[in-house]
């Protein structure tokens, strides 16, 4: 209804604007959105202007910036091997493979930075070590095109990162030189050499049944109890044992380029997740970022990053180990 004085929402208007200019406090009689809280700006203008002022950095709402770390992380690159030409035998890459273990190289060359030190490493496996030529190519090939300088030293062999261990009469040896070992036992026992078929044959069989026929035999590893296989966890203790080695013995090294097995990479991804995210392509990478003052680590494989504040540190003892008085199996 429109009085003498105009409409209603003029009239409104018209008292909130003289309220405004008597000096209410705090606004009051002004739209909420254009009230202001008085504490620390004073009485609202008789002009009705309204100056917001500084914003509020109360904790609760707005977060200060956090303080620079101080120390400079480590970032290990742990990659599989390249496509290699059989599975059954230590062999070399396939053309394939070499040509995937050089793209990684030169991927890896654009995180690299200006005077950077990057040291490459490798499992004591033929497969890996052509992987950790190839990539050291790609690497500096990546560098040159794109004008930086960085010293790039290796590759060398790092026995903390190897392959998962099967216990032979040979010793240890990774599933592919056991299967050498397996073709001689046969071959042995045809030519009519007496005796049953000890357990790491049979294990190993049954690992290679689902190698040859597709399946996943790294999955049956992590998942089953194997007696003469290493087991993940003890895999895992190693590969954390030689991270921690490499982030302490830094000294100023930022970056480490380490080709190694599926094994060891989903077992350790898997501990440090805490589920399977399944077998890493060739060339694919788990890449691990240590502080060796924090004793912390960030984990990432597959797009999913877990921060880790416990290392399992080694206890002194091996897996293949026997307390005295217990007798090896067959």
């Amino acid at each position: 209804m429109e009085g003498t004085d105009g409409p209603a929402y003029l009239r409104r208007h018209r008292e909130r604007r003289a309220l405004a200019g008597e000096g209410a406090p705090d606004g009051e009689g002004r739209p909420f959105h254009l009230r202001r809280p008085a504490r620390d700006h004073g009485p609202v203008p008789a002009d009705g202007s309204v100056h917001l002022g500084e914003p509020t950095r109360s904790p609760e709402i707005v977060r200060g910036w956090p303080a620079a770390d101080p120390e400079e992380p480590v970032d290990l690159h742990l990659v599989r091997h390249g496509e290699t030409q059989s599975y059954v035998a230590d062999a070399g890459l396939t053309s394939r493979g070499a040509w995937q273990s050089r793209s990684c190289g030169h991927a890896l060359a654009r995180e690299v930075r200006e005077g950077e030190v990057v040291r490459l490493l490798s499992a004591p496996t033929a497969r890996a070590a052509r992987t950790a030529e190839q990539v050291r190519l790609g690497l500096e090939d990546g560098l040159a095109a794109r004008g930086r300088t960085a010293t790039v030293l290796g590759p060398e062999t790092a026995a903390e990162f190897r392959n998962f261990q099967v216990r032979t009469p040979a010793g240890l040896l990774d599933p592919t030189r056991a299967a050498g070992e397996y073709r001689s036992g046969l071959a042995r026992r045809g030519s009519g050499e007496p005796g049953p078929r000890p357990l790491w044959e049979l294990e190993l069989a049954r690992f290679w049944v689902l190698q040859s026929g597709g399946a996943d035999p790294i999955e049956f590893w992590m998942t089953n109890p194997l007696l003469t296989f290493e087991p993940p966890a003890a895999v895992v203790r190693r590969v954390w044992t030689g991270v921690i080695r490499l982030a302490a013995a830094a000294d100023g090294l930022t970056r480490v380029v380490c080709c190694t097995h599926s094994g060891p990479m989903r077992a350790f991804a898997t501990w440090a997740l805490g589920h399977d995210a399944g077998e890493p392509f060739n060339g694919e990478q788990v890449r691990v970022r240590v502080w060796s003052s924090r004793a912390s680590a960030m984990v990432t494989y597959r797009g999913r990053t877990q921060e880790m504040s416990a290392h399992p540190m080694p206890d002194g003892t091996d897996w293949c180990e026997r307390p005295a008085g217990c007798v090896a199996p067959a």
